[in-house]
């Protein structure tokens, strides 16, 4: 059991993408926040589905020539934008969920496997269809599991550092609640026996209070049309549901959330740190954005949004901490003895270059004030 496991400060490269994108660029300018640790996104021009073989090897040999000239290192590979607007590893066609795994995740595992890097994704999502049927979701989500357990093998094979999936925040995102997220991780270990991970991301836990199943006052307010735009903003779940609301039947309300309880969320799932305290010691990447809303805008640390923010460098340590505290359970993969905590900042189309680098440096001294040497014990970071 890893009681106490070592800690790095990482940048996604996500900030360069479409300005800074030769590893040369990127990698300099990362050594020059004070960070050897790079986590290398798609969307920086490394993704397979839209750059093909060839460019592929390019990069990758372009990467190690920019890690010998400047120091810095990936030490994992990330999915992007592309592939999360995808149904992709959910996609009820069979020949989508193959081109997601055979184009798109196993090219990656031969990237992160050359670059001595671990790989992490999301790259799947649930159609409306699917989430109607209990017995439709059930299935989507076993073909998920056996897809999941497939990746994490094909990961030991190449002596990959880690596999993992990002956790995400509404119901046809899985994993997006506590819960489901460890009862995902223990199905695929129970399927393989191959470690397979999770991402928790500091801002993934806003969406999730929108999802909460709905209290029989709140039914009973929105049916006598207080607000008027119920039922609108309330969430039922199902089809069924919101139409036995139309009827007035309560009770026929009632049942359909009882049938569907995997497009419900618990309050906890709505907290950052509820999420790092059960599951941050099966989390070898972790993503950091600070939150001053309830949107994930991953936005930088700076002086001004720290004081706004929700997100502490001090919090998510103890909060990591604690998920070391809790017994070891068996039915999960082995806890991590390395955590990567990766800022990523995205930036948008009209973001200032200079003002851009300077928030990244911000973030990344705030975080190095937290993680003064990178390898060192997650106790000795807790003060």
């Amino acid at each position: 059991m890893a009681g106490s496991p070592r800690i790095f400060l990482a940048v996604d490269n996500c900030f360069a993408y479409k300005r800074w994108t030769e590893p040369s660029e990127w990698v300099s300018i990362i050594r020059d926040l004070g960070v050897q640790c790079i986590e290398a996104s798609a969307d920086t021009d490394a993704d397979p589905l839209y750059s093909g073989p060839q460019h592929m090897a390019a990069w990758r040999r372009a990467v190690k020539a920019a890690s010998s000239a400047h120091g810095p290192r990936v030490v994992n590979i990330y999915s992007g934008h592309g592939t999360y607007s995808t149904l992709g590893l959910g996609h009820p066609d069979k020949r989508v969920r193959d081109v997601m795994q055979r184009k798109w995740i196993e090219p990656m595992v031969d990237a992160a496997a050359d670059l001595g890097a671990g790989l992490g994704f999301f790259c799947h999502a649930f159609p409306q269809a699917t989430l109607e049927s209990p017995e439709r979701f059930a299935e989507a989500r076993d073909r998920l599991c056996t897809s999941l357990a497939e990746i994490a093998a094909c990961g030991a094979r190449k002596n990959l550092r880690s596999v993992g999936v990002e956790q995400m925040y509404s119901p046809h995102q899985v994993p997006w609640t506590i819960a489901g997220a460890r009862d995902l991780l223990q199905e695929v270990w129970r399927r393989g026996r191959a470690p397979f991970y999770l991402t928790v991301d500091t801002g993934h836990a806003g969406g999730q209070r929108k999802f909460l199943p709905p209290s029989r006052a709140a039914l009973d307010t929105a049916l006598e049309g207080k607000p008027a735009h119920a039922p609108y903003d309330l969430w039922l779940g199902s089809a069924e549901a919101y139409a036995a609301f139309e009827r007035g039947s309560l009770d026929e309300v009632a049942v359909e959330v009882e049938r569907h309880p995997y497009l419900f969320s618990a309050p906890a799932d709505a907290d950052p740190y509820e999420w790092l305290s059960h599951l941050g010691c099966y989390s070898p990447i972790i993503h950091l954005q600070q939150v001053t809303g309830s949107s994930s805008a991953h936005e930088p640390f700076t002086p001004e949004l720290n004081a706004a923010g929700s997100i502490h460098a001090q919090k998510v340590l103890h909060a990591i901490q604690r998920s070391y505290a809790a017994p070891d359970d068996p039915a999960l993969p082995p806890r991590c003895d390395t955590i990567y905590l990766t800022l990523e900042v995205f930036a948008g189309a009209t973001a200032l270059p200079r003002q851009l680098l300077h928030q990244i440096r911000q973030s990344a001294e705030y975080w190095r004030g937290a993680i003064p040497r990178d390898g060192m014990r997650l106790e000795a970071l807790c003060r």
